[in-house]
């Protein structure tokens, strides 16, 4: 089937461009124009669609409110802004509606590979009530200590971007959304950004206090009894599996980005279970209580429950947000790396391992024949059951100082 795709822009000749331009597409794609808002409302609810690329600057209803609109009304929908540089402030209200986010004019390899890759996602998630669920988010709960202190930060007459940068990388929700944006083809920049740090420097003091001050782009996890896990202890995992995959990277002598994508796939790699509990915080505390009683892998009961797992949220959910394949793919992955059609030593082998390391912690009796949730057949294939010794070692190094991402 096509996938079905709606533009919306208020400049006729803009439209006209963009036929021409995606006229070699129409045997893939089914495309309709719209020049305002509310044509693109009146053709939506006679028709549906896969995708939505609007303009930012419209006469009337502008881009971010007629995608804030869509994912209400219309939560499945991919929802891409398209944004000249001159409007960046005006681009950030898109940034709690918008998907992805695209600079005009747009090269149109980029315009189709974002589109294709975010509809191949679907195949992904074969579940259209989670799909919605997730394609609606716009942020990720945050850990209240950590959300009050960059709000504390942000409103110090001199506040130090480094420090903000740190902060926002101790929490797995404030790290994703930087890094959304930040990666995005609208901001430009020639490599991708796999540290938080690194992101908030970049897009500098300016932006993200509008960010996080004025349009809200994190929200606090609240405190209350029907969250079913401690956010802390999701972090502090999360967190340690991401510095072992870095130190795990660096001692196989991985080239820098290798590295660095083993890292930020160590860190995300759980967020699907915040995606999970945020949203069915008591079905997913009924996972958690089978898996415990039953003594099996929580992604095993959540297939039985969900007809998915975290992994395969978190990877949609990065997926719809820009991240690249690598870190889609290593997500998707982490418990079943055999599942995976990439060969060889990447960041999933890394990542795999470094989960399985930091859920074993420092267990005295621990051997490298033994650790718990390691998949020997997968790491026989790729040919380093011999280096699982070593690792073991370096991972128990980090376990014990309990050191965090450096």
């Amino acid at each position: 089937m096509k996938t079905r795709i709606l533009f919306v822009d208020d400049e006729e000749m803009m439209l006209q461009g963009l036929k021409r331009m995606l006229r070699p597409l129409q045997d893939n794609w089914e495309m309709a124009f719209a020049v305002s808002g509310s044509e693109a409302l009146d053709l939506m609810a006679k028709q549906p669609f896969d995708v939505v690329v609007s303009d930012m600057r419209m006469s009337g209803m502008d881009g971010a409110a007629l995608l804030n609109l869509i994912k209400t009304e219309y939560p499945q929908v991919v929802r891409i802004i398209l944004s000249g540089q001159s409007d960046r402030k005006t681009a950030l209200n898109s940034v709690k509606s918008a998907h992805q986010y695209l600079a005009k004019p747009c090269v149109p390899d980029i315009l189709k590979n974002t589109i294709n890759r975010a509809v191949a996602l679907r195949d992904l998630l074969n579940n259209d009530k989670i799909q919605g669920l997730i394609a609606r988010m716009d942020s990720l709960p945050s850990a209240p200590s950590l959300y009050v202190k960059v709000v504390e930060l942000l409103e110090q007459s001199e506040c130090s971007i480094k420090d903000i940068g740190e902060t926002i990388a101790k929490d797995l929700g404030m790290t994703a959304k930087v890094l959304q944006l930040v990666n995005s083809s609208f901001y430009g920049i020639p490599r991708h950004i796999s540290h938080a740090e690194e992101a908030v420097s970049l897009l500098g003091l300016d932006t993200v206090k509008a960010l996080i001050l004025s349009i809200g782009i994190f929200s606090k996890y609240e405190h209350n009894n029907s969250f079913p896990f401690k956010i802390e202890t999701l972090l502090n995992h999360s967190i340690k599996t991401g510095a072992i995959a870095k130190k795990l990277a660096v001692l196989e002598n991985f080239p820098k980005y290798m590295t660095d994508e083993a890292f930020i796939s160590g860190v995300l790699h759980d967020i699907g279970k915040l995606v999970l509990a945020a949203n069915m915080p008591e079905k997913y505390k009924e996972v958690l209580d089978m898996a415990k009683c039953r003594n099996i892998p929580d992604n095993e009961v959540e297939r039985q429950i969900f007809g998915t797992t975290h992994s395969e949220v978190g990877a949609y959910l990065l997926g719809l947000w820009g991240m690249p394949d690598v870190i889609v793919e290593t997500v998707a992955f982490h418990h079943s790396p055999m599942d995976s059609v990439v060969d060889g030593f990447v960041p999933l082998s890394i990542v795999h391992m470094a989960n399985g390391l930091e859920h074993c912690g420092s267990q005295p009796d621990l051997s490298a024949a033994n650790i718990p949730k390691i998949n020997y057949s997968y790491f026989n294939k790729i040919g380093l059951n011999d280096r699982i010794a070593e690792w073991l070692k370096m991972a128990a190094t980090i376990n014990n100082k309990g050191e965090n991402n450096e």
